[in-house]
């Protein structure tokens, strides 16, 4: 059976596990949703050449992040290469290689779905291993009981927080260094899917013209991000797998603030209410787009109104992408995905 055709018979089941925990009142039943998702703990020892660690980034709002550390430079030659996609572990001597750092927002709709949730957990290691990259996924708060604009906060936070660490670096001893020592700070990236990629770029509006040195955002990776509006477009209509036009509308009354609607600028990028980006000094970005999404003509959208506004943006679509289909890791397109986001990030650091 086709990952296509499987994902469609077990999506209701994941669909319908979700719905339970949402209440008519449009509040959310944190604990049974909780109890639905399946989270891992960090592990300081290297699994497939990556090791974990949680770090609380502000002890006033509790929001962490998860470090997902390469142990080992892996030999860029196809034997290398191939003996990592098999599973197999080559001995290595740490490097002294510089090391991108990504700092990963998770998706969710802004209501579910955690940094430690397993299949965050898997993708953020292939990410780190496969992109040879320091890997910071922020669990920020979530809404309902956290809206607009506190998962912006808190992801913004995450990055004050590198710059801070990197800065207090020099009077801590080695050992208890919590980035590795060749993290590059100077060629940072924000990605993010769905919800996610909706905070990697209200994130970047943030941080665009700050001095955060050492920390430098070279440019935004937007996997099938959460945007839309009032109106309702072609691809919002049809019936695809993982998630549906009813259920982002949920996402949307939960985040937003009370009162507002789909086109409020959090959610409408280019829409009636939303302001003039052409002046705003946005590094590139890579927008990464599903044919099997409901959200695919917000991405184009976006994409057609970055480029308006003057900025530099690369297009990519995956005409059998359902949502969110790099956290399974979908037949071949899940691997060409990591592929193109590697060489994106990679040509970013010359």
């Amino acid at each position: 059976m086709s990952s296509i055709w499987s994902l469609r018979l077990i999506s209701p089941f994941l669909v319908g596990a979700n719905n339970l925990a949402k209440r008519k009142d449009g509040t959310y039943n944190r604990k049974l949703g909780d109890l639905m998702e399946l989270k891992v703990a960090a592990n300081p020892k290297p699994v497939k050449g990556v090791k974990t660690r949680d770090v609380v980034v502000d002890s006033e709002t509790g929001v962490w992040v998860r470090l997902f550390i390469p142990t080992s430079v892996r030999n860029s030659s196809p034997v290398a290469e191939e003996a990592a996609s098999s599973g197999k572990e080559e001995a290595h001597e740490e490097s002294d290689k510089k090391l991108p750092v990504i700092f990963y927002f998770h998706g969710g709709g802004f209501t579910i779905l955690s940094a430690d949730f397993v299949l965050y957990d898997a993708f953020c290691r292939r990410l780190a291993r496969k992109c040879e990259a320091l890997v910071i996924s922020v669990n920020y708060r979530r809404s309902p009981e956290c809206r607009f604009p506190v998962a912006y906060d808190d992801c913004y936070a995450a990055v004050q927080w590198l710059r801070n660490q990197q800065h207090s670096s020099a009077t801590v001893q080695s050992d208890d260094l919590l980035l590795p020592h060749n993290a590059d700070l100077s060629h940072c990236f924000l990605m993010g899917d769905s919800a996610g990629g909706n905070i990697v770029h209200h994130v970047g509006l943030r941080v665009a013209g700050k001095d955060l040195t050492p920390v430098c955002i070279k440019a935004h990776i937007l996997i099938q991000p959460f945007f839309g509006g009032e109106e309702r477009t072609p691809s919002e209509k049809r019936s695809v797998p993982i998630i549906s036009a009813a259920s982002t509308d949920f996402y949307w009354r939960a985040y937003l603030p009370q009162g507002a609607n789909r086109d409020h600028p959090a959610c409408n990028i280019f829409g009636p209410n939303s302001s003039d980006l052409s002046n705003v000094p946005l590094p590139p970005s890579l927008v990464i787009a599903g044919g099997l999404d409901v959200l695919e003509d917000w991405e184009v959208r976006y994409v057609e109104g970055m480029k308006k506004a003057g900025k530099e943006v690369h297009y990519l679509f995956y005409k059998d992408g359902i949502h969110t289909f790099h956290l399974f890791n979908q037949r071949k397109i899940g691997l060409q995905l990591m592929l193109d986001m590697c060489a994106f990030i990679h040509g970013h650091c010359q």
